[in-house]
């Protein structure tokens, strides 16, 4: 998968589509890719593309809809940041074909799904998401819900991305070659585009954090923030490497005070 730039730049939350489905070559392709995609946990996230008819799988913010793509992880330590950075690669390499996507992890029929999946008890399947070309025009409804989220803002570079300690915003400047993969991470979507994650560049590492908010932890999703910071570190890395940038994976609190309802989370160390 090529120009991450690119496709985090191109790609929105579609929730309107043309009813034509996904032809056969690009549903071999999805799950294709689906069968290869890691994550930095190596915790497996399994991947399955499901009829919306034969299964009666719908959403009400969804319209047009002929396939789901559903993915399933193991409720073990780290399982969130594991399916956040997994399904959010699948979501780009949805793009990469042209198709559109949205996380849905709250409004639809969750026990159709989790019956579509076969969910086993010790899963469990924070999101889905519709796969499908968008339609040549919003309905009435997203063009509201886009508007209601403020999906097109996000927050600016110095309010989320930090120099050495929570006191000192970063400038893209100052953040050198590590400025476009900070953007892609800035960029990057969230659960009601709350953007929680907070960054701290220190010492050749990149350190990042999950700003909490009531409301987003249950038994079905998991802390879906903590899905949101495992999309932010599949954007940083993938971007990363697309920038010829050395870095490795690791998890081991610098001990930043990160202030309060503000967790660490894991880094990246530049190589």
């Amino acid at each position: 998968m090529e120009h991450i730039s690119k496709l985090v730049r191109a790609r929105r939350s579609v929730r309107t589509f043309d009813a034509q489905g996904v032809g056969e070559l690009e549903s071999g392709k999805l799950i294709m890719f689906a069968e290869k995609i890691e994550n930095p946990y190596g915790i497996p996230v399994s991947f399955r593309l499901l009829d919306a008819g034969k299964h009666r799988l719908n959403s009400p913010v969804i319209s047009g809809e002929k396939i789901y793509a559903a993915a399933t992880v193991p409720r073990t330590e780290h399982a969130e940041e594991a399916f956040g950075y997994s399904f959010e690669t699948f979501v780009l390499y949805a793009q990469s074909l042209g198709l559109g996507t949205t996380w849905i992890g709250g409004t639809m029929n969750r026990k159709a799904f989790e019956e579509a999946v076969h969910l086993s008890e010790g899963d469990m399947m924070p999101c889905v998401t519709p796969v499908g070309r968008p339609a040549s025009k919003m309905s009435l409804r997203e063009t509201m819900m886009r508007k209601g989220i403020k999906a097109n803002s996000r927050k600016p570079f110095g309010e989320v991305f930090f120099d050495g300690s929570f006191d000192a915003p970063l400038t893209a400047e100052r953040a050198g070659g590590l400025a476009e993969p900070l953007e892609c991470v800035r960029l990057a979507p969230s659960a009601v585009n709350l953007q929680p994650w907070r960054v701290v560049l220190s010492g050749g590492c990149v350190h990042f954090y999950e700003k909490h908010s009531r409301g987003y932890v249950s038994d079905a999703t998991g802390d879906m923030q903590r899905i949101d910071i495992g999309i932010a570190m599949c954007h940083f890395a993938l971007s990363c490497r697309e920038q010829g940038i050395g870095i490795s994976f690791g998890i081991s609190d610098p001990g930043i005070p990160a202030g309060e309802n503000t967790e660490y989370v894991a880094s990246y160390i530049l190589e």
